[in-house]
């Protein structure tokens, strides 16, 4: 029997262990935390019964890890432990018990104040000066962000003078993404095609460990504070230190009440389960503390959690409302995306209006009629989707959605590839929700850069018929662009800056801000890298095309039928003339070598003396192939630190070989 409870004990460690990576380290959560929390439960208890299968290194004994390599490592002065979770006022009620017992029988006074969802920090401030600020990292040692912290408006650098702060002490607290920030960062990646954060807990966790300080300040964090740990704090009380720390400058949760009883402690939960949808912040909980620094010097810690502090965490967010109507609407490639147009209904601090229903099969599967109540969810505060029908209450004779056939813009018969859910409309040179957003994907962060046209500039521009196509960008200047509404000289002096700063970027960018159907970023780099010049890949027909590594027939077929257009080869003369970058620079080619030819490579894990993009970067430049993903064909992984265990154990499964950081190095040397 023991036998069986041993190996329940080692498939709950390695699966809270994978759970801890994912959350940790990769920042992409795939249970929720009351399921994590009743694993570890059930970890604990066996662990407890039966002592003989104690293992230092269990889940149970540690604090999880986001240590990431890039970043000095630093030792906290006082550990970060988490907090442990309840769910019910029940579950406080026990902990303010056992908090007593604890004592001896004497009473505590209870603060309840809100549990911001975002990444914890540790700052240290030496005579009124910010000297440090360090993540939570594994509880023992975090990341030195100083840098990236100094960035962030809300958190002072240094203390007005006189105001009766300690020498020396620490303050903890919340990295935050506001919703309004968090919104717009996410708005950026769907339009560049890249991954949108699943919540702001991982748009911070990820902004913080940028290695670009300035990326981090353009998305705009905030923080709030919630802990004071020193020597010589003004006040015996935490409530008291933290009104304090108010008046030091720093920005302390206003969500802080002095909670008399457990009536109290449910009416603050009652409340703020509906008030927390208002904040501009993510929140997924309370935090309930013992006041009394001497209580809480006496109560102590377990290994992983303070016994004078308890978490409580509110049920995932999800409302039913009307269905209004479903829009059509067409994107940059041509892809028509129907969006459920909702009741308002506020959920997780956002009032939501639409959710994308993605394609035709989604609105199929879900059944979906004219007059309908969906069920729109924010489960882990993620982007708000439809998960169901309230079928009870469907209307008699209602009809089911049909999804369109031609363009709700141009006319055009919409066409569907086989085998592909999306249908698009093929009149991708005259559609004007194309055109613009061809514009606006020019003008991308990862394409040529130029700050202060968006969605809306870009619409403006075209609509105004200054832009009708991306190398009308070239003929702006001031003048004309104030004859706009609503434009001022700084912010047309801001677009005509940075429309001459973009003449610099590299060829392979210019190439993926062109909006060839198929060609992204990556790929971009591919066609840059094998032609060398825009003159021999507009030359490149099919097949020499095809036989590019990584360029299959559709992308071939693609290249070819742009650059067969006489109107997009005049908008490619265009912008020569106008003094783009339409070739590889020198010094790349110089530093081209085919140490890599050949080999398809994974990339794996943290690195210290590069970033990930970094050494995809060498490994193209080396002639090798970037993957993500491992098979057999895969020549090797590249790994560093918190390899993937998924990746470790099908590499190791398949034979592949596992290089180091320093291999790699000596390899492309």
């Amino acid at each position: 029997m023991a036998d069986i409870f041993e190996q329940r004990i080692l498939d709950l460690r390695k699966e809270i262990n994978e759970h801890n990576h994912r959350y940790y380290v990769l920042n992409n959560p795939t249970i929720s935390d009351k399921e994590f929390d009743d694993m570890l439960r059930e970890l604990q208890e066996l662990e407890e019964t039966y002592p003989q299968f104690f293992d230092a290194y269990s889940p149970t004994q540690r604090v999880g890890s986001d240590i990431t390599q890039g970043f000095k490592q630093v030792k906290h002065e006082r550990p970060m432990i988490s907090l442990s979770n309840s769910y019910s006022v029940d579950e406080v009620a026990d902990f303010l018990t056992r908090a007593e017992n604890g004592l001896q029988g004497e009473k505590c006074e209870i603060v309840g104040e809100m549990k911001f969802d975002g990444t914890s920090i540790s700052l240290i401030y030496e005579h009124g000066r910010l000297i440090r600020a360090v993540t939570r990292g594994d509880g023992e040692r975090g990341d030195d962000v100083t840098s990236n912290v100094l960035t962030i408006k809300s958190i002072p650098l240094l203390l007005p003078e006189n105001s009766g702060y300690p020498d020396s002490f620490e303050i903890r607290g919340e990295i935050l993404l506001p919703w309004k920030q968090f919104e717009l960062l996410n708005k950026e990646r769907a339009f560049n095609e890249e991954p949108l954060f699943a919540n702001p807990r991982n748009a911070a966790a990820g902004t913080l460990k940028l290695q670009n300080s300035a990326e981090v300040a353009r998305r705009g964090l905030d923080a709030y504070f919630y802990y004071i740990l020193g020597d010589n704090l003004p006040c015996d009380t935490h409530y008291g230190n933290m009104q304090q720390a108010k008046e030091w400058g720093f920005k302390v949760a206003p969500v802080m009440d002095i909670l008399p009883s457990l009536d109290d402690v449910r009416k603050f939960i009652s409340y703020w389960d509906i008030e927390r949808k208002n904040l501009p912040v993510a929140t997924d909980g309370l935090v309930f503390k013992i006041n009394s620094l001497r209580q809480q010097l006496n109560l102590g810690s377990t290994a992983k959690s303070p016994r004078w502090a308890v978490a409580f965490k509110f049920q995932a967010e999800r409302a039913c409302t009307p269905l209004k109507f479903v829009s059509f609407e067409v994107g940059r490639t041509g892809v028509v995306t129907p969006v459920a147009n909702l009741e308002p209904v506020l959920l997780s601090g956002t009032i939501v209006k639409r959710a994308s229903l993605h394609n035709e099969d989604i609105i199929r599967s879900l059944d979906i009629h004219e007059n309908d109540k969906l069920y729109v969810e924010k489960g882990g505060e993620i982007i708000p989707k439809i998960v169901g029908v309230d079928t009870d209450s469907r209307l008699a004779g209602s009809k089911p959605i049909e999804f369109i056939k031609e363009c709700p813009v141009c006319g055009s018969e919409l066409k569907r590839i086989e085998g592909e859910a999306a249908w698009f409309c093929p009149n991708k040179y005259e559609c004007a929700p194309q055109i613009t957003g061809k514009i606006e994907h020019f003008v991308g962060r990862h394409m040529m850069n130029i700050d202060g046209i968006g969605e809306e500039v870009a619409e403006q521009l075209f609509t105004s018929g200054l832009v009708k196509s991306i190398a009308d960008l070239y003929d702006l200047t001031e003048e004309k662009l104030m004859t706009l509404e609503r434009f001022k000289e700084r912010s047309a002096r801001r677009i005509i800056n940075g429309i001459e700063e973009s003449k610099k970027v590299p060829f392979e960018r210019v190439i993926f801000a062109l909006s060839i159907p198929f060609v992204g970023e990556t790929t971009a780099k591919v066609l840059a890298g094998a032609a060398h010049d825009i003159d021999t890949l507009m030359a490149m027909d099919e097949t020499g095309l095809s036989s590019i590594n990584e360029i299959g027939d559709k992308i071939a077929h693609s290249v070819v039928e742009y650059f067969s257009r006489n109107d997009n080869r005049i908008i490619i003369e265009r912008l020569r003339q106008a003094g783009l970058q339409m070739a590889v620079s020198e010094e790349e080619l110089l530093n081209k070598t085919d140490k890599l030819a050949g080999k398809s490579i994974v990339i794996s894990g943290t690195f210290a003396h590069h970033s990930r993009d970094e050494y995809k970067k060498m490994i193209t430049q080396n002639g090798g192939k970037n993957v993500g993903s491992i098979s057999s064909k895969t020549d090797f992984v590249f790994a560093g630190e918190n390899m993937g265990p998924a990746k470790l154990e099908k590499a190791q499964k398949l034979g592949i070989p596992i290089i180091s950081e320093e291999e790699f190095l000596k390899m492309i040397e």
